[in-house]
């Protein structure tokens, strides 16, 4: 199946389980991917995100385009020897890092300044797909067009229309047999546009299926009638990956209504500000209350920074801005939210979804740190 094939090894209710066979690995799903935008998860290396149990990573096409360029890293062994990680990858399209750049779209493609220079750069479908064909992932993405929210239906269906047609150019000009292009669902928070999204997008004979456009804008009730009726369009023998989606609550109700695969930098950004995630809730290491506190971070985590430093350490680390303190906090994020999606692996194999899903959310809203 055009390099990537899945699957499906049990279901309870909505929810299910399965396994992503690519070239690089094999990743149970739910699975979550740390996301390595420049080909680096931030202050984090290849051993520690395997000691945190990451079984696939994310790495950003439109940034790499820019810099070192998708030739170097074609050169250089393309990106699983460019950045030391054998595991999978897959490589997303740009369209929602151009869409943050407010560019010119046009049938042909995107127009946008670059970052670093101010030059001009053009992407189009067929673009985004040799880039990624270069860049060597396991997976890449259509390119699609991502509009923030609210926005008036007329334009979220028109560009809704044009993610299917540069779909189409896409699987048209994709070659790599051992890379898997996954289509990508679009309509806003309409549901009549995102079953429509959904419908067509399965019918252009994608092997996987990406959910775009949520978390740019929309409430929580709004994305999660979004993301069902899109599921309700898609083959349940395909994966479907919830771009963008990495919060706690929200992942585990994607779960609930048939995701398989997410992103998010939410684990690392916030690591880098000092959160802490955690079973029994969120906290601030930086809070004068954690100044001499000889505890862990949480006494049940087995990451790194938990079974070895306390959370007076790790304040003081945070606070005096040293990367080891920011480099402990995503060890431990990570390590907190590639263990929630394998419990709900584990927990639908188990028939115990239902069960794992409220124990969490409890635990959550009336826990301390």
């Amino acid at each position: 199946m055009n390099g990537v094939s899945w699957v499906e090894t049990a279901a309870d209710g909505e929810a299910r389980t399965g396994w992503l066979n690519t070239p690089n690995g094999r990743v149970r799903t739910p699975a979550f991917m740390p996301v390595g935008t420049r080909a680096a998860v931030k202050t984090v290396d290849s051993d520690d995100l395997t000691a945190v149990g990451a079984g696939i990573i994310l790495a950003n096409t439109y940034h790499l385009m820019l810099r070192p360029g998708a030739r170097i890293v074609e050169e250089m062994g393309g990106l699983h020897d460019f950045m030391g990680w054998q595991g999978p990858i897959l490589t997303d399209s740009g369209g929602f890092q151009v869409f943050s750049l407010e560019p010119r779209i046009e049938e042909r493609g995107a127009t946008f300044r670059s970052i670093h220079d101010g030059s001009i750069v053009s992407l189009t479908p067929e673009g985004a797909v040799r880039i990624q064909e270069q860049l060597g992932a396991d997976i890449a993405m259509a390119l699609d067009i991502c509009v923030g929210l609210p926005a008036d239906r007329n334009h979220v269906n028109e560009a809704m229309q044009r993610t299917l047609r540069w779909g189409e150019r896409c699987l048209a000009t994709h070659t790599r047999p051992d890379q898997a292009l996954f289509g990508i669902v679009q309509g806003g928070i309409d549901p009549d546009l995102r079953m429509e999204s959904a419908a067509r997008t399965a019918e252009t004979g994608f092997p996987g299926f990406g959910i775009g456009g949520l978390s740019v804008g929309e409430s929580p009730t709004e994305r999660d009638l979004a993301l069902e009726a899109a599921v309700s369009g898609l083959p349940s023998d395909k994966p479907r990956y919830v771009m963008g989606l990495g919060d706690t609550e929200g992942m585990l109700g994607a779960v609930a209504r048939g995701a398989d695969l997410f992103d998010c930098v939410i684990p690392t950004r916030l690591a880098r500000h000092g959160k802490v995630l955690t079973r029994t809730g969120d906290f601030d290491i930086r809070k004068a209350r954690f100044e001499a506190d000889g505890a862990p971070l949480d006494p049940e985590c087995p990451c790194l920074a938990c079974s070895r430093y306390s959370r007076a350490y790790l304040r003081h680390l945070v606070r005096m801005n040293e990367i080891t303190g920011f480099r402990l906090l995503t060890i431990h994020n990570l390590r907190y939210t590639l263990d929630l999606v394998s419990g709900a692996a584990e927990a639908i194999e188990g028939g115990r979804f239902d069960s794992y899903l409220a124990s969490v959310l409890s635990q959550r809203a009336g826990g301390s740190p």
